[in-house]
């Protein structure tokens, strides 16, 4: 297997009731920075060979509004516009967007008709036939007819919904009866089984940070350690609500061949854009400078190339069916 599974995982009590480190801890020197440099030595390493919003108060597909691409700067990123409620603490820059690509769901799918959905007009301009992206926020009430897709799938929103509720209610309303919706989120917690990851580590305040940060801005990154996404499936109407956990490792630390593949690929997506994943929310939320983001984010570099750490996250897949009518 690729990966671990398991029907439940509970949040240990370490991982929600720790304090987050002090923003000043990572702007002084670490002591043990001479001993990571003398392991980098070692480490093993890998390769690996439309339409759009319309008025500013509801999402539509029907026309390309200009003011959708009035991008905002933070620090030398750009990010989504303010168009309506649409918010996302990720940058679409081609730095962030170039190891983002949907195109293979309608690849493997040449028989279906395949709508990819996003808040910025930055999607590829060379896609399968059966492939159309449109502009949406998902947020908001969907203007797709009731009743009209077989399967609809909802990824990597952590952090961007107010209410997940509302947004499975709009998917359940959406699905054909007798389909499925699938939602795949991870937990922001990085974790470790020997405890390499421990108080103290840049990478044992990652998840920390970003749960203060979302929570401060009213969009919540905490759903997979609170186990709110089956039960806000149940509540929407879904039967069959089934879900699944695995581990995914951050770093190629696994002895295993498919695990340890994966936490190269892992570590590669992190650590392309870190500064985008974290510039936008600690500065704005937790009012961190641009230069403590800067050095903890250095730290964070660092700990992620020690193969003494063996950090992972957690995924949930969840997935439920619309009763037939």
């Amino acid at each position: 297997m690729a990966a671990q599974a398991s029907e439940t995982t509970a949040t240990p009590a370490s991982i929600s009731a720790a304090p987050v480190i002090p923003t000043t801890h990572w702007t002084e020197p670490q002591q043990d920075d001479e001993d990571d440099e003398e392991e980098e030595d070692d480490e093993e390493t890998f390769d690996d060979g439309d339409s759009a919003l319309g008025d500013d108060t509801a999402s539509t597909t029907a026309s390309l509004s200009a003011s959708i691409l009035d991008y905002r700067t933070f620090h030398g990123r750009t990010y989504h516009s303010l168009q309506g409620t649409a918010e996302h603490w990720t940058p679409n820059d081609d730095a962030h967007l170039e190891s983002m690509d949907c195109v293979d769901f309608a690849d493997a799918h040449p028989e279906a008709e395949v709508i990819g959905t996003d808040i910025s007009p930055s999607q590829p301009e060379w896609v399968p036939p059966n492939l159309k992206f449109e502009i949406e926020d998902c947020t908001q009430p969907w203007t797709y007819p009731r009743n009209s897709f077989d399967f609809i799938h909802l990824r990597y929103l952590f952090g961007s919904v107010p209410d997940w509720n509302a947004l499975y209610s709009e998917a359940f309303k959406a699905c054909k009866p007798g389909c499925w919706v699938e939602a795949v989120d991870p937990s922001v917690n990085l974790r470790s089984d020997d405890g390499s990851v421990r108080e103290g580590t840049a990478l044992y305040d990652w998840g920390r940070l970003f749960n203060e940060a979302s929570t401060k801005y009213g969009r919540t990154m905490s759903m997979v350690d609170g186990g709110t996404i089956p039960e806000s499936f149940k509540k929407v109407g879904f039967a069959d609500v089934h879900s699944r956990t695995f581990k995914l490792p951050a770093t190629p630390w696994p002895k295993e061949q498919k695990l340890q593949q994966l936490g190269a690929f892992s570590r590669l997506a992190m650590e392309q854009d870190l500064d985008g994943y974290a510039m936008y929310l600690f500065t704005n939320a937790l009012g961190w400078s641009e230069q403590q983001v800067t050095v903890y984010l250095a730290r964070v570099r660092k700990e992620m190339r020690d193969m003494r750490m063996q950090p992972y996250f957690l995924v949930e897949v969840v997935y439920g069916r619309k009763p037939e009518q």
